[in-house]
């Protein structure tokens, strides 16, 4: 199985747009998102093109299934303007892999987190830093920020396939890979 993965959009049109173009490109069996796809938030800065209805537009081009979760940016307004529905979290069963899909504000930094297991995967944005590690037995996944990206690191997206989760930056290089054991 494919997913395409990606988090805090922020309301960048161009950066919609372009996971909307990897959705085609790739092809993927469900489009993840992991919140914060309208707003900035007060804390960020305004992303250049700022435009959160254009970006809820350009999202209904997507032509796979769609799992979302709603992030701390997320307001009930926002989901209003989006094409489909957003979860606070959602479990997938992906390849025999648990996936926990969260936004990651409620989260700590590492692992133990309530409910879950050794084995299972943690997928989550939030900290616009990307991780592709296992850390007590938990597989933690985080694929960044498209937009807004934190500590040095450039904007990504992430790719799940064939047992494998890749950070990628949007020129395609590969900033990370992490494939549970």
């Amino acid at each position: 199985m494919r997913l395409l993965i990606a988090s805090d959009v922020h309301g960048s049109p161009e950066r919609a747009t372009f996971l909307c173009r990897k959705a085609e490109d790739w092809k993927p069996d469900m489009v993840v998102f992991l919140g914060d796809m309208l707003y900035h938030g007060p804390r960020n800065p305004l992303p250049f093109g700022y435009r959160p209805r254009d970006v809820a537009d350009i999202l209904k081009d997507i032509h796979a299934p769609i799992v979302a979760v709603r992030g701390n940016c997320d307001a009930e307004v926002d989901m209003m303007l989006l094409p489909f529905t957003v979860e606070d979290t959602a479990l997938l069963y992906v390849d025999h892999l648990r996936i926990l899909c969260t936004h990651g504000q409620h989260l700590p930094p590492e692992p133990p987190f309530k409910g879950v297991e050794p084995g299972m995967v943690v997928l989550s944005g939030h900290t616009h830093v990307p991780v592709a590690r296992t850390i007590n037995g938990v597989h933690c996944w985080n694929p960044g920020s498209t937009t807004l990206p934190k500590q040095n690191f450039p904007p990504s997206y992430g790719l799940y396939e064939d047992g494998e989760f890749r950070v990628l930056t949007m020129d395609g290089q590969e900033l990370m890979r992490h494939r549970p054991a």
